[in-house]
């Protein structure tokens, strides 16, 4: 057996070593370029979905500038309101979408307060029961005279009878008045906003328009509104 040279031995060591170590300079241009790359990604998927979710709020308001948010406002409003009186609960039914402006600000008014303690001023049998400024029915008089001489009514039911309307030429907050109908009007429409209608409680309308009144239609007894209470829903 031929002996190997040691010369040879020393080459077939080197050979069977691992590789060569990467040097410091090479370790740092690796991690640089790693560094960049990952940068570069992040950047990237900032940039889309940033713009991703401008996307979805401009979507989002041109949904409320037509519909949705003007509904949902709508529709979150109460739509009744119980008139508690000093003869009993009056139920309506408020014209959210007949009457929205006189409603709101109704609904305003009750918020703060404002028909707490009012009274019925006018009750005009087989007519109209009147409540707020107690110096707002002036014309009385004048007014049932040209309704009543009209023989034929205008087939409505804003005309009916225990329709809730105010005054068309006094709704600020001071004189905002409530007028519930006993009879079909004719001429409702040029006195009054019609903005409800009383679904229970017709009994105690009636109980209102019975007192006894002096000859300018003044009650005499003090007939009340404690306070009115909104609902969503009856």
């Amino acid at each position: 057996m031929a002996r190997i040279k040691p010369q040879t031995l020393l080459l077939q060591s080197k050979k069977k070593r691992g590789p060569s170590r990467v040097s410091v300079p090479m370790m740092i241009l690796y991690g640089l370029f790693i560094g960049l790359v990952v940068f570069s990604l992040f950047a990237t998927y900032r940039h889309w979905s940033r713009r991703s979710v401008e996307q979805m709020g401009s979507g989002s308001s041109n949904f409320e500038d037509v519909d949705f948010s003007v509904d949902s406002k709508k529709y979150d409003l109460p739509g009744y309101a119980i008139l508690n009186t000093s003869k009993g609960a009056i139920h309506v039914e408020l014209f959210k979408d007949g009457a929205p402006e006189i409603v709101d600000k109704f609904l305003d008014l009750c918020q703060k307060g404002h028909f707490k303690g009012m009274a019925f001023h006018h009750m005009i049998k087989h007519y109209v029961i009147h409540g707020g400024d107690p110096q707002g029915f002036g014309a009385a008089e004048d007014w049932i005279s040209r309704g009543k001489l009209r023989g034929k009514l205008v087939t409505s039911p804003k005309h009916e009878a225990f329709m809730l309307g105010t005054s068309k030429s006094k709704q600020d907050s001071k004189k905002f008045e409530l007028f519930i109908t006993t009879a079909p009007i004719p001429d409702l429409n040029d006195k009054l906003i019609v903005f409800g209608r009383v679904i229970k409680g017709q009994d105690v309308v009636q109980e209102i328009e019975e007192v006894d009144t002096d000859e300018r239609y003044r009650p005499k007894s003090n007939i009340l509104i404690y306070d009115v209470i909104l609902k969503r829903e009856v």
